[in-house]
């Protein structure tokens, strides 16, 4: 019974959300994680590099070098195809849901975040492959050398490369709008919403996403200006 229940829920609209809302955890753990990261390139480059090399032997000696980061990267594209595809399955059901356009229709009464979801989404799912293009694979990076994570960011954000950072710029915050507004959904969507404390959640949501829009724009921004180099 229980077997057979799980692709009805899968079906299920109020399965959807809930699988949007634990993929959403789990990128925003991915976040976190990746934004301490990439904080450390203040501390110079023996450092940073040091820490992409120690990433590379996570799981060791059950797993080969390397191994661990591949499983995460195919964890994580798991995670975003499923968030995304399921995303747009709820966008159409809702079109089907009201197939006849109102002629006259209300102004919506929903945040900024909410308003650019979709917009949103399609911009980081760009930036997430011209990221791994540019700092994983290195195809699209000038310097794009195995092992030397420092110099490859430092290339691929150098001042004469200004648009790759303002392309950056655009997708981290359409990240920020994205997570603020999707904080606040998932909480709802797995019942933790209280009404008498939607301000306060409003608030940390808010503070979390500047949080993690500011801490990922300050390495690329720096690189630029000629803070890191």
């Amino acid at each position: 019974m229980a077997i057979a229940s799980i692709p009805s829920l899968y079906r299920s609209t109020v399965g959807k959300k809930a699988i949007m809302a634990v993929t959403g955890v789990l990128m925003v753990l991915w976040l976190i994680g990746h934004m301490v990261g990439n904080l450390k390139i203040f501390f110079g480059l023996e450092e940073f590099n040091g820490y992409a090399a120690w990433l590379r032997t996570l799981g060791a000696p059950a797993l080969h070098e390397g191994w661990f980061l591949w499983v995460m990267r195919f964890g994580l594209l798991a995670a975003v195809v499923l968030h995304f595809s399921t995303a747009a399955e709820l966008t159409v059901r809702a079109k089907r849901a009201r197939p006849v356009k109102y002629q006259h229709r209300a102004k919506v009464n929903g945040s900024y975040a909410a308003r650019t979801m979709r917009w949103g989404g399609v911009i980081i799912l760009l930036f997430i492959v011209w990221h791994i293009l540019d700092l994983t694979v290195g195809t699209v990076n000038p310097h794009g050398v195995h092992g030397e994570a420092y110099q490859n960011v430092v290339a691929g954000f150098a001042p004469d490369r200004w648009y790759i950072t303002l392309f950056y710029v655009l997708a981290v915050v359409s990240l920020g709008f994205h997570l603020r507004h999707g904080l606040v959904s998932a909480v709802q969507t797995l019942g933790l919403k209280n009404p008498r404390q939607d301000k306060a959640l409003n608030v940390i949501a808010t503070g979390f996403a500047a949080l993690i829009t500011v801490g990922f724009l300050i390495v690329p921004i720096s690189v630029t200006l000629g803070v890191v180099d």
